[in-house]
């Protein structure tokens, strides 16, 4: 009772709020079927997932993350044996065999592996710190992270691709390492991100380059950017109503459920609707950014930043590639996309944050700068 009194309630609301807001978003693009059949209707298959979220994040809560953080490396194998099986079993989805069926049930291991992959690395972090020097921990993680990111970009998914880089990169800078170190790293991602460019698949090419110029072919490639951009800017101050936008009710809109579900409330629920989205994103990162800031230690520290880097990054590449400011680069936005996998996911990743919350509630953090370099590290 004691814990459940010290909730973090200004992290849970905001989460709440905008998975309400998906919900109602895809109450309207259902009622042109049947809103309540649990076969053909987006609005209840993702209250069962939500429902199944809720009530995981709320176990999360009530567990010491430090147990899980303990297991870190069990996870990390487990994440390279499930992505291999996607590989070899999975089911093709809009070009990404990243899916493994049970009848009607899909599921994408590669959600679970992004939570995976924060578990690992601050274990690894932390333990390592006195072990390793410098450098050798840098390259050490990134080549364990990059065996993930590889198996990942053979689906082809990119965006999670992205997604699991950008944790790996946020945790490590986050962990003590000296300026010069930041620097490199910094030049040698320009370098890579260069290179990378000859080994995407021709689909994610055009995605690039028509981000640029997307009137260059409105009936082809470009033609889901230029929908969405239609879509936002069609919504004005108040938006049309829910179950009444043209873009998406009468199918203009690709992927209106996922993909693109920010224009649909762009549409139907105007600049006031996707203000209020933007500003529990916000308040959600910000509390995210406190409870790093609180963490008794240094494995709740990076896990929060880990959580972070999760929200960030999807956030941003979702709305920018809604608005025209970014690639399509085929990123869910957190708790508003359509996707049991991925809302179920969002979901843990904040009663991780709980967790952390409720363990360091009060306490000042112990942040890397603090600790001496000959300092031992413990996870208990």
């Amino acid at each position: 009772m004691k814990r459940f009194f010290r909730t973090d309630w200004m992290l849970i609301l905001p989460a709440l709020f905008i998975f309400g807001t998906g919900l109602l978003s895809l109450y309207g693009i259902s009622v042109t079927g049947n809103a309540w059949s649990l076969s053909g209707s987006y609005f209840l298959r993702q209250a069962v997932f939500g429902a199944i979220g809720i009530s995981i994040m709320v176990f999360f809560q009530f567990l010491d993350y430090r147990h899980l953080v303990r297991f870190g490396t069990h996870f990390y194998f487990l994440s390279i044996v499930a992505l291999l099986v996607v590989l070899v079993f999975g089911r093709t989805v809009n070009g990404t065999s990243g899916w493994i069926s049970f009848g009607f049930f899909r599921f994408q291991p590669v959600e679970a592996v992004k939570i995976a992959l924060i578990l690992f690395l601050a274990r690894f972090i932390v333990e390592k710190r006195s072990e390793l020097g410098e450098w050798v921990r840098i390259v050490a993680s990134l080549v364990l992270s990059s065996l993930l990111i590889f198996l990942v970009l053979r689906q082809p998914d990119l965006g999670s691709a992205l997604t699991l880089a950008a944790i790996w990169g946020g945790m490590i800078l986050v962990s003590g390492i000296r300026v010069r170190h930041i620097l490199v790293l910094f030049l040698t991602g320009i370098a890579i991100a260069t290179a990378g460019w000859f080994f995407l698949e021709g689909y994610q090419r055009d995605r690039i380059e028509i981000f640029l110029h997307p009137e260059s072919d409105p009936q082809g490639s470009g033609y889901n950017v230029l929908q969405a951009m239609v879509a936002v800017g069609s919504g004005g101050v108040t938006g049309k109503g829910v179950g009444y936008g043209s873009q998406s009710q009468l199918n203009f809109l690709p992927e209106k459920h996922t993909d693109f579900i920010f224009a649909t409330i762009a549409e139907e629920l105007g600049l006031v609707g996707v203000g209020a989205v933007l500003v529990a994103y916000g308040v959600l990162l910000f509390r995210a950014w406190k409870i790093a800031d609180q963490s008794v230690d240094n494995a709740g520290y990076l896990i929060a930043v880990g959580a972070q880097v999760y929200f960030l990054v999807q956030i941003t590449v979702n709305v920018g590639m809604n608005m025209g400011l970014l690639p399509v680069a085929g990123l869910p936005a957190p708790f508003l996309s359509y996707g049991g996998s991925s809302l179920v996911a969002s979901f843990t990743i904040t009663g991780l944050l709980l967790s952390i919350s409720q363990q360091g509630s009060g306490l000042r953090a112990r942040s890397f700068g603090s600790v001496s370099s000959g300092e031992e590290i413990s996870l208990i």
